[in-house]
């Protein structure tokens, strides 16, 4: 009985001290609850018044910042009225200037209409007097002012030409006594200076051949190699009883080398076929226009003419496979480019300038594309296309008489071309008109549609037209042919006829790889 009221006691004791203990927990509790809850507060009082007062200071600094601006807008817009103001006045300034001026016009207009008044009046007394003069005076001589005044003129006319013939006589004689024996020693001594030699070129080429086996050769299965090679380069290949020699026929000196270069590596490799001789053909081609540009490279070099246009330079090397009247185009041109520089040296003018304008006075003659113009034309215009200086084309175009002479280097020009050409086997008349013919019958056919290249061959006898076989059908081949040959019979002079022969070739091209 005494354990279980010891226990119930102890039992009643703990649950005391755990009341006890709560309680005082609690208030434990609540006092650090309310102290942090004061002190929060305080905290939130203090942030309150921080933000507080940065809004404060940003408002001020916003207005701060509003403020200049408004103030900077004034002062913009107080500039401008102030410069409203003075323009204002600066223009009421000028209107009264303006009026006062107007005023000043009208008085001085009034002023000179009057005296103009005062004129009219005293010319019309003047010619009033004049009248009655020339009146009294045609009273007393007989004879009207008209008559008077030719009897005058006639008089002095007679005196004025007998005077000036006099003159003109001893100025002319006085002139000629110095001038031609100095002209006539300047040209002796050009000419002495440089003196060249000339060969007519042929429209033939011979190719000289070992034997006649390669002449078999040459000519192929059933003329197959033969045909090949005058389709690709355009050139007539003459084989004929002749031993150990290929004529090669055509006006085209480029296309001759471009053959006669051909058959030569052809012959040396061995292998002659169509499909070589094209391979060939196409690569002997860009070889030589290669060539033509060093030759004109060379040829300025040792003429010492600089800064030329790379275009002129290989229209000068072309000039090397050209010939004017029998007589190479290259050689000419540089003979008169050295002509006209002695002659200029001796007459004190720019030796310079006179080389390069002798050197391109032909240039024309080499034109990609003919025209209807005469070369010396065509050749300045080219020359103007490459900035070449007005006097050097002014003398290429006047070398002719096609247009005035403006410099003194134009007539030194005409006249060192006239003697270079008048050398004594220098030229022959008949080649150029007949190469112009040559390429007249090719740019006629190239005018139609679907012709793809021309050749004239067999001195001008024959007109081989090559078509496209995708662009003309055989019955268009036809009709080509035949309109073709009624236009160079209308339309050129020719001796004997002219066969036109239209091909029209299709090929299958395929590779084994």
């Amino acid at each position: 009985m005494e354990i279980l009221i010891y226990v119930v006691v102890a039992v009643a004791g703990l649950i005391l001290g755990g009341l006890l203990t709560a309680t005082v927990l609690k208030n434990q509790m609540l006092k650090k609850s309310n102290a942090l809850l004061q002190e929060a507060r305080e905290k939130g009082e203090v942030i309150k018044k921080e933000k507080i007062l940065q809004a404060k200071e940003k408002f001020l600094q916003l207005k701060t910042e509003h403020e200049k601006v408004i103030a900077e807008k004034n002062n913009n817009i107080q500039r401008a009225e102030n410069k409203i103001r003075q323009r204002e006045h600066s223009l009421s300034q000028k209107l009264e200037e303006a009026q006062r001026k107007q005023k000043e016009l009208d008085i001085l207009k009034s002023n000179l209409n009057t005296q103009l008044d005062i004129l009219e009046k005293k010319q019309t007394e003047v010619d009033r007097m004049h009248t009655e003069q020339v009146k009294q005076l045609e009273n007393i001589s007989h004879l009207s002012a008209d008559e008077a005044k030719e009897q005058l003129i006639e008089s002095l006319k007679e005196e004025a030409k007998a005077e000036a013939m006099v003159y003109v006589r001893d100025i002319v004689d006085e002139a000629r006594m110095t001038a031609e024996q100095k002209a006539k020693k300047i040209i002796i001594e050009t000419i002495q200076r440089t003196a060249a030699e000339h060969a007519i070129e042929n429209t033939v080429t011979v190719f000289n051949i070992d034997s006649d086996e390669i002449k078999g050769r040459i000519i192929g299965r059933e003329g197959r190699n033969i045909r090949a090679l005058e389709a690709a380069t355009g050139i007539e290949i003459i084989i004929d009883d002749s031993p150990d020699a290929i004529l090669l026929s055509g006006f085209d000196p480029i296309r001759r080398e471009i053959t006669r270069l051909s058959l030569q590596k052809l012959v040396s490799d061995g292998r002659i076929h169509p499909a070589r001789i094209e391979e060939v053909v196409n690569k002997t081609r860009k070889e030589v226009e290669q060539e033509i540009i060093e030759v004109g490279k060379r040829t300025v070099i040792d003429l010492g003419i600089h800064n030329m246009h790379p275009e002129l330079i290989k229209l000068v090397g072309k000039m090397r496979f050209r010939s004017s009247y029998g007589q190479n185009l290259l050689a000419h041109s540089i003979e008169v480019a050295n002509l006209c520089a002695t002659m200029a040296s001796e007459l004190g003018l720019n030796p310079k300038k006179a080389k390069r304008a002798g050197l391109l006075h032909d240039i024309g003659k080499i034109a990609e594309n003919e025209t209807d113009l005469p070369h010396a034309i065509l050749g300045m215009k080219l020359a103007e296309k490459y900035k070449e200086k007005p006097d050097v084309c002014n003398a290429i175009g006047a070398h002719h008489d096609e247009v005035e002479m403006e410099t003194l280097i134009a007539p030194i020009v005409q006249v060192c071309d006239a003697i270079s050409g008048a050398r004594p086997g220098a030229r022959r008349e008949v080649v150029e008109a007949y190469i112009q013919r040559l390429k007249k019958l090719e740019e006629m056919a190239l005018t139609y549609p679907g012709v793809v290249k021309t050749y004239a061959i067999q001195a001008g006898r024959e007109l081989r037209v090559i078509v496209g076989a995708e662009k003309v059908t055989d019955t268009d081949a036809n009709k080509l042919s035949y309109e073709l040959s009624r236009k160079i019979q209308e339309e050129m002079t020719y001796p004997g006829q002219i066969k036109i022969t239209v091909i029209r070739e299709t090929r299958a091209i395929s590779y084994a790889k």
